[in-house]
């Protein structure tokens, strides 16, 4: 299907602005998912109501941060300290395109050994994970490291940031802009979508003089208030901005998507959990797998490696309260990095409390533990696993985030899948995006960002209008913050390294997993609650996993493994 498009408001799908309908007669999904009102301190965040969510609940240092993004000084000053800007070195000249090429080829020969290990390990990842990938050169992936390694030791690439980082930079204008350019070669109109594959390409061949004058042309043409095509457009040039800058790691850092602004709001990451319904499903086919274990057991443990906000379980204790064979004692070890267990706003201890009286209220045994520590640092003896209880295991967004074979020889993502194995867990669920953003050259890797966040921003349309100010912070916060890490970091530094679901069962079953297939009950369930929601959505079952998109785009995935 076609993303570059406008958005007809007559024939959309966003006549539905709602959530969610009435639950289908007879589901076995509950209508009610989070509780309210004057609960809302002792509980957690209201679901989502757009006119709960005003825009100065998000007015905090993530937003600002992305303003600052389109702002010359206050970037220049936040994330370039390190060099002076000077007007006699704004421009790009055919000097730094020289210095650039020498830097290459003296980098070249300093990081060969690291590059041919790399190239290994890629291609025995080809070898044991082989999802039907595209095989690039060897030439791609080698050179844009080299590149961005080279730009990263000049710093009078950085100075350029004042020009590309212009008063003209994409700011909520309005989206009337002409969509199409002429190509000056040959006269012909070239549309954003055109224009944007030209400067990835000139990208990786180190054509920047080229890709800054397409940035500078696509500036004038997107809006971030515009139709989807074009706010997908508008945050796509900035990543690329930031890919020629090497800005990617300082700008991800700014944005922080997964911080409630208030004890009485959601953060951004958790209303694009709310309003889209393909990571909603998500989690919801995962609680529905931990309900069926929870049958017939005692005590059940539930261990979270990245539990955010608890949103996920507010909803399974809910169901629990109204379930015959509710666990005599349910405890859920939420683990945090160390920063966020103190944390007033939504930090580990909050959430705790959080639970355990929504648990208190719904007579639900319930008892809370937080691990403050980074998930490469967790031990078994860590987690407090007991003789005689069910151990369920729950990876929703977590697994992307650690490196692997590809960055370093630790390959903290096997590692992890391994250590749980070793804890002999009942049930291991796995929520994650269906997207291959990991081992793909750059070029590779912008093809498929494109693909699946303009199937994602078109589908926000059948949720919230163009005009609301959560939809805006969500896509400034969340989906801009992960744009600008694919498209801008390598190495360590990009942590957004999604894969597809076929490499994902390739990895849990060499850790030793075995799938367990969702129940036809929860699979009716699911299916006719998706029929409450805009046609487009579409669900099916594949390979034992539940896989939710948009079109014929897959968006997420959710499978169950013992």
């Amino acid at each position: 299907m076609s993303f570059i498009r406008q958005a007809d408001p007559s024939t959309s799908c966003a006549e539905t602005t709602y959530i969610h309908k009435s639950v289908p007669p007879g589901s076995v999904f509950p209508a009610q998912r989070f509780v309210s009102g004057t609960d809302l301190l002792h509980h957690g965040p209201q679901p989502y109501n757009a006119d709960g969510y005003k825009q100065s609940g998000f007015n905090g240092t993530a937003s600002h941060a992305f303003q600052n993004f389109y702002s010359t000084d206050s970037y220049a000053e936040s994330h370039f300290n390190e060099a002076t800007y000077s007007p006699a070195i704004s421009n790009i000249s055919q000097q730094n395109s020289q210095s650039l090429s020498d830097n290459q080829t003296s980098d070249l020969e300093v990081e060969f050994d690291e590059d041919e290990m790399r190239l290994k390990l890629q291609e025995l990842e080809h070898a044991l994970l082989d999802d039907g990938d595209e095989i690039f050169s060897d030439f791609s992936g080698s050179i844009i490291d080299e590149w961005n390694d080279s730009i990263k030791k000049n710093n009078e690439w950085t100075n350029t940031m004042k020009d590309i980082m212009s008063p003209n930079s994409p700011k909520e204008s309005s989206p009337e802009s002409s969509l199409c350019c002429l190509d000056s070669n040959n006269g012909e109109a070239r549309h954003p979508k055109q224009l944007l594959f030209d400067c990835a390409e000139a990208i990786s061949e180190c054509s920047i003089d080229e890709a800054q004058s397409i940035i500078t042309e696509l500036r004038q043409k997107v809006a971030i208030q515009g139709d989807p095509s074009q706010r997908i457009a508008a945050y796509l040039v900035e990543g690329l901005a930031a890919a020629i800058q090497s800005s990617g790691k300082g700008i991800y850092r700014a944005l922080r998507c997964k911080e409630a602004p208030t004890l009485y709001q959601l953060s951004a990451m958790q209303i694009l959990f709310e309003i889209c319904p393909c990571f909603r499903l998500g989690f919801m086919a995962a609680n529905y797998a931990i309900l069926e274990a929870c049958k017939g057991e005692e005590v059940v443990h539930i261990i979270d490696f990245d539990i955010n906000q608890g949103s996920q379980y507010i909803t399974l204790i809910q169901f629990l309260r109204n379930h015959s064979n509710m666990p005599r004692l349910l405890r859920i070890t939420g683990v945090d990095d160390p920063e966020s267990v103190h944390r007033a706003v939504g930090g580990l201890k909050v959430v705790g409390q959080r639970l355990e009286k929504l648990a208190e209220d719904c007579e639900v045994p319930f008892e809370f533990r937080a691990v403050a520590a980074n998930t490469e640092d967790v031990t078994p003896g860590m987690l407090d696993c007991r003789p005689g209880e069910a151990l369920i295991v729950n990876f929703a967004f977590l697994l992307h985030h650690l490196p692997d074979e590809s960055v370093s020889i630790v390959n903290q993502r096997d590692q992890l899948l391994r250590m749980v194995k070793g804890l002999q867990p009942k049930l291991v669920t796995l929520v994650e995006q269906d997207a291959n953003t990991n081992t793909t050259p750059f070029l590779a890797r912008f093809r498929e960002v494109y693909d699946y966040y303009s199937a994602l921003f078109d589908s926000l349309d059948a949720t919230l209008p163009r005009e609301s100010p959560d939809r805006m912070n969500v896509e400034r916060q969340c989906l801009a913050r992960e744009i600008v890490n694919i498209l801008a970091c390598e190495g360590p530094d990009r942590v957004e390294r999604y894969e597809v679901a076929g490499k994902w069962r390739a990895r849990m079953t060499m850790a030793g997993f075995v799938p367990s297939p969702f129940s036809s009950s929860v699979i009716d369930g699911i299916r006719s609650l998706l029929k409450s929601y805009c046609d487009k959505y579409r669900f099916e079952k594949v390979h034992d996993g539940l896989h939710f998109g948009w079109g014929d785009k897959t968006l997420v995935f959710s499978s169950a493994w013992q």
